[in-house]
Parts: structure tokens; sequence; C-alpha cells
């Protein structure tokens, strides 16, 4: 191989170590990136959803609170607005929770909130409906209330587990990431360091056998090389020069003997 291969063999050895050290180290950054935005975009959402849900559900509660404690009063238009409003938040939440179902369990909870406030809906109307006080009605608006409250608990419950579970994985991913690049790197150091060791004795190889070639021909010329540098190059140089100056004084000496015969 000529010296010029030699360098562009090692310059290509090292780039090559450089751009796998990148592109491991792009591909662990990213999956833990996806990681992490797969815990926002799913369970964070159901989390919002249901804080939501919940305040929705409370301003229900209220809006339905005067014509249960009056009896036979028709809601106010404040209170009117408030279900209006409630009920529009709530059943728009529901809906994005609906079509965000990630974890076990969370279809039958939402499920269970879907029923209890389709009944949270009628007893209300009752309430509203009736012309005295009817208290076990009410009650059974606050049992239906209070079980859609708990029903969104269970669900946030499930999507903040989720968030915990998932956040100690990525956690432990970034423990392995930090093993695995650990060894890579130290696997690349020593190939860098091998590379740097051997690599120049690689190359002047060649360039050494020729010094060592050009010093075998002076000597056996009668000639001594003697220099204080251990620049091959510089060697080289002066070797070729003292040939160049032997060979021309061997050419005089000839041309002197032909010139006298």
């Amino acid at each position: 191989m000529s010296l010029r291969g030699k360098l562009t063999f090692g310059l290509v050895f090292l780039f090559l170590i450089i751009f796998a050290l990148v592109i491991y180290g792009s591909f662990e950054i990213q999956k833990l990136s996806a990681d992490a935005k797969a815990i926002i975009k799913d369970n964070y959402d159901s989390l919002v959803y249901c804080k939501q849900m919940l305040l929705a559900l409370d301003d229900i509660k209220m809006a339905y609170a005067d014509a249960a404690i009056i009896g036979g009063a028709q809601l106010s238009q404040l209170n009117s607005q408030m279900l209006a409003s409630g009920k529009s938040v709530f059943e728009t939440s529901l809906s994005k929770e609906q079509n965000n179902i990630t974890e076990i369990h969370e279809q039958d909870y939402v499920n269970d909130l879907s029923k209890a406030y389709s009944l949270l809906l009628n007893l209300g109307a009752q309430v509203n409906a009736t012309k005295a006080v009817q208290v076990p009605i009410y009650k059974d608006f606050l049992s239906a209330y209070l079980s859609a409250r708990q029903t969104i608990s269970r669900i946030d419950d499930v999507n903040m587990e989720a968030v915990k579970r998932k956040n100690d994985a990525a956690s432990a991913d970034a423990a392995r990431m930090t093993i695995s690049f650990a060894i890579v790197g130290s696997i690349c150091l020593i190939l860098a360091f091998f590379y740097f060791w051997y690599f120049p004795f690689y190359v002047s190889n060649s360039v050494t056998y020729l010094v060592d070639k050009m010093r075998s021909l002076l000597k056996g010329m009668g000639i001594s090389l003697d220099t204080k540098t251990k620049d091959e190059a510089f060697i080289m140089l002066h070797a070729m020069n003292l040939i160049e100056n032997s060979i021309a004084k061997s050419g005089e000496k000839a041309k002197k003997k032909r010139v006298e015969a």
C-alpha cells in the first residue's frame, strides 16, 4: 500500500470511530426523547381531561342546588348557563378521553363514568321538575355525583400510575444508555489509542525501510551517513544528496581518465 493510501486508511478509520459514536449517541437520545413524549402525549392528556371533568361536574351539581333546596324552582339564568357550560365541557372531555384509552381497566372506568353521568343528568332533571323538596331524589343525585367523581378519580389514578411507571422505565433506559454509551465509548477509546500507537509505525515502516536501504547502499559505496536528526524525510534527502555527489565525482574521475588516455 502506498504512503498516501496508508494515510487515507488511517484518517478514514478515525472518522468511522467518531461517526459511530455520534450515530449511537443520537439513536439513544432519540429513543429516550420518544419515551418522554409518549408519557406526555397519552397519559398527560387523560389527566387534563379528568381535571376538566371534575370542574364541570361541580358546575352541574351547583346548577341544580337551588332547585333541590327550594323545590319546584326553575333554574335561574345563571344556573342554566352554568349547567350548559358544565355539560359542554364534561361531554367534550369525556369524548376525548374515550378516544384516548391507553391503560388496562381504563376503558371499563370510562364506561362506568358515562353511565354515572347519564344517571346524574336524569336525577338532576327530576330534582328540577319536582314541585316540592324531595330529599330521597336529592340524595340519589348526590350519590350519582359522588360515584362520577370516584370514577374520574380512578381514571386519574390509572394514568398517574402509568406516568410513574413510564417515568421509571425512562429512567432505567437513561441508566442503560449511560452504561452502554460508556462501554461503546471505552471500546472506541481503546481503538483510538491503538490507532495512535500503531498507525505511526504502520505509516513510517516503508519510509524506515527505504532509509535503511539507503544506509546500506551508502555503506557499500564507502560513504558514512551520519545525522543527528530522526526526521526520516531529512535523512532521505541527505542520503540522496550524498549519492548524487558520489555519482558526480565518479563521473568526473571517469571523464579525467578518458581525457588523460
